[in-house]
C-alpha cells in the first residue's frame, strides 16, 4: 500500500504516564473515588486500564468497596428488583428529577467525561465533546418526556363503559453497551427506562472502565440529590460472561443489546427463550447515493466526515458509496483530494482528525478487508495503510481507505468496522436501490440529490429499507428527536426519541364499568 505522504501525523504526548494522569485528574474531578495504579497489582477491586491512544495499558483501577459488590451480577440484579417495588410507584414527573440532576452533573462535567472518552475510545476532542452532549441532550428530552407518558382513551362499545390503554413500569433494564460510544448509548436508555420507573443495570464494553464508572458515579449521585436510591442506577464490570449471566436473568425483562450482529445473535434467543424483551442495535453497512444532480460541496463534506469519522468505528458509518456513473470520476477525485488532507494521529491533539482504531485487531480486520476487496477485483484509491508512529508502535493508526470496486462483491456486503470506504457506479436508480438494499444490515442510508422525484422515491415505501434514511446528509450524525434502529441483521431495535420509550414499558388495556348493568362486547348473550 502506498503512503499518503500529504497527510501529516499531529504529534503529542503518548506515554502512559501522562495519559493515566490526565485519566486520574478526569475522575477526580468528577469525584470518583477510583485510583489509577501503575502497579501491576490484581484481585477482585481491581480492573485493568489500557488506552488506544498509545495501545498500551495505562495500568489499573481500584474500585472502592461500593463499586466492588457491584460487579456481581446476582446482587446487581436483586438490588434492582427491590428498588423497583418502590420507583415504579413514584409520579413520572418525580422520577424524571433524577434525570434532571444527572443532565446537571453531565454539564458540570462534560470536560472530564470528554477526557476519559478521548483515552479509552480515541476520539478526538470535538467527538468526544459531543458524546456528552448528546447525554445532556436525551436527558433534557427525557425529563420534558417524563409529564407526557401517554395513553389513549378509545370509545366503548358498551354503555357505561370506558375503554382505555396506559403504560406501566416494565422492571429493571439491562444494558449492555460497546466500546465505540461507552456513554451516550447507556444515556439513550438510562434516561428513558428512569423515567418509565424502571431501574437499569449496565453491563458496558471491558474497553470503557473508566468512562463507564465515572458515569455511574453521576448517576447515582443524582439519584441521591432527588432523594432517592442510587440503586436506580447500578454498573456491573466484566467479560462476556458477566454479560451472559445479565441476559440470561428472569427478574430482567428486558435487555438493550448494542454490538455486533455476531453479538446480537447470541443475546436474541436468550431472552427469547425466557419470554423476555430485547432492544438490539446491531451492525451496520450504510450507503449513500450520490445522484447526477447532487451538490458536490455537500456531498464531499458529508462523506468525508461519515466514512472516517471516529476512524470508522461508528454503526452509522459510511461504508458504501454508490455513485451514478456520470459523476464517478469526478466523486472519487474529490473525495480522494479531501482523504489526502486528513490529519490523522493522537486524537488528544487539536489539529487531529482521525484518531486510533481501538486495537491491533481491528487494524488487521482493516488489511485483510483491503486485500480481499483486491481479490474481489477492487482496487486501493488512496489511504489503507498503518500509521507507524515512534511514539506508539503498539498502537493502530489507519489512514482511511478508499476502494473502487466493480460490483457489490461479499466483501462489501461485510461490515469492517474500521475506515474504508468501497466506491460503486450506478446507471438507473432502480440499480442504486438495488444496491443500497442488497446487503445484510439495515440501519442508515442516505442520498445526495436536488432531484425532488428522487429524494422522494429513497425516502418512500419502495425506497431504503433502512431505519434511517437521510437527504443530502451522510447516514451518520442522529440527533436524539427521532427513534434510533434499523431493520434486518441491524435487530429492529429503536432507542432515543420519538416513541421508542414504549419499549420500555408495558402496555396495559383497561375497561372500566360504571353502570348498573353488565352487557357483554360483540352482543354476547350469557342471562
Amino acid at each position: 500500500m502506498t503512503a499518503n505522504t500529504n497527510a501529516p501525523l499531529a504529534s503529542s504526548p503518548f506515554d502512559s504516564v501522562s495519559l493515566r494522569a490526565l485519566a486520574q485528574r478526569a475522575l477526580d474531578t468528577m469525584g470518583v473515588t477510583a485510583r489509577l495504579e501503575d502497579a501491576p497489582v490484581s484481585g477482585a477491586d481491581t480492573i485493568a486500564v489500557r488506552s488506544p491512544i498509545n495501545g498500551r495499558g495505562l495500568g489499573v483501577v481500584r474500585l472502592d468497596a461500593e463499586y466492588v459488590a457491584q460487579s456481581d451480577v446476582d446482587a446487581a440484579i436483586a438490588r434492582a428488583v427491590t428498588v423497583f417495588e418502590s420507583w415504579r410507584s413514584e409520579p413520572a414527573p418525580r422520577r424524571g428529577e433524577v434525570v434532571r440532576h444527572l443532565g446537571e452533573q453531565l454539564r458540570r462535567h462534560k470536560e472530564a467525561l470528554a477526557d476519559l472518552v478521548q483515552i479509552e475510545v480515541g476520539k478526538i476532542r470535538s467527538e468526544a465533546l459531543g458524546e456528552v452532549q448528546e447525554m445532556i441532550d436525551i436527558c433534557d428530552f427525557a425529563v420534558g418526556l417524563s409529564r407526557q407518558l401517554h395513553g389513549l382513551t378509545i370509545a366503548s362499545e358498551r354503555p357505561g363503559h370506558r375503554l382505555s390503554e396506559t403504560w406501566q413500569p416494565l422492571g429493571p433494564v439491562g444494558v449492555i453497551s460497546a466500546f465505540n460510544f461507552p456513554v451516550a448509548v447507556w444515556s439513550w436508555n438510562a434516561a428513558l427506562a428512569l423515567i418509565c420507573g424502571d431501574p437499569v443495570v449496565w453491563k458496558p464494553s471491558e474497553a470503557t472502565t473508566l468512562c463507564s464508572l465515572a458515569t455511574t458515579v453521576l448517576a447515582r449521585r443524582a439519584a441521591i440529590e432527588a432523594g432517592v436510591s442510587p440503586d436506580v442506577c447500578q454498573v456491573v464490570f466484566g467479560d462476556a460472561e458477566v454479560g451472559r449471566a445479565l441476559v440470561a436473568d428472569h427478574r430482567v425483562p428486558l435487555i438493550s443489546a448494542t454490538g455486533s450482529t455476531r453479538m446480537g445473535k447470541l443475546v436474541a434467543p436468550i431472552v427469547a427463550e425466557r419470554f423476555g424483551r430485547s432492544i438490539l442495535e446491531l451492525g451496520g453497512n450504510n450507503a449513500a447515493i450520490i445522484a447526477p444532480s447532487a451538490d458536490l460541496d455537500l456531498v464531499v463534506r458529508g462523506v468525508t466526515f461519515a466514512a472516517a469519522g471516529t476512524a470508522g468505528q461508528r454503526c452509522t458509518t459510511l461504508r458504501r458509496l454508490i455513485v451514478h456513473s456520470s459523476r464517478l470520476d469526478e466523486v472519487v477525485d474529490r473525495v480522494s483530494r479531501a482523504y489526502s488532507r486528513l490529519r490523522v494521529g493522537n486524537p488528544l491533539h487539536a489539529d487531529t482528525l482521525v484518531g486510533p482504531l481501538v486495537d491491533a485487531r481491528a487494524g488487521a480486520a482493516m488489511t485483510a478487508a483491503i486485500e480481499s476487496a483486491r481479490r474481489e477485483g477492487g482496487t486501493l484509491v488512496v489511504g489503507g495503510d498503518r500509521c507507524l508512529l515512534d511514539e506508539a508502535p503498539d498502537a493502530s493508526y489507519m489512514r482511511p481507505a478508499l476502494v473502487s470496486m466493480p460490483r457489490q462483491s461479499e466483501i462489501v456486503r461485510t461490515e469492517t468496522f474500521a475506515p474504508v470506504l468501497y466506491v460503486m457506479s450506478y446507471d438507473s436508480m432502480d440499480e442504486a436501490l438495488a444496491i443500497q438494499n442488497g446487503v445484510p444490515q439495515g440501519l442508515a442510508s442516505s442520498i445526495f440529490t436536488t432531484d425532488l422525484r428522487e429524494a422522494e422515491r429513497f425516502t418512500g415505501p419502495a425506497g431504503s429499507d433502512c431505519g434511517i434514511a437521510n437527504v443530502n446528509i451522510g447516514p451518520s450524525g442522529a440527533e436524539i428527536g427521532g427513534a434510533f434502529g434499523g431493520e434486518k441483521e441491524t435487530g429492529g431495535g429503536r432507542e432515543s426519541g420519538s416513541d421508542a420509550w414504549k419499549a420500555y414499558m408495558r402496555r396495559q388495556t383497561q375497561t372500566i364499568n360504571y353502570s348498573n348493568d353488565l352487557p357483554l362486547a360483540q352482543g354476547v348473550v350469557f342471562e
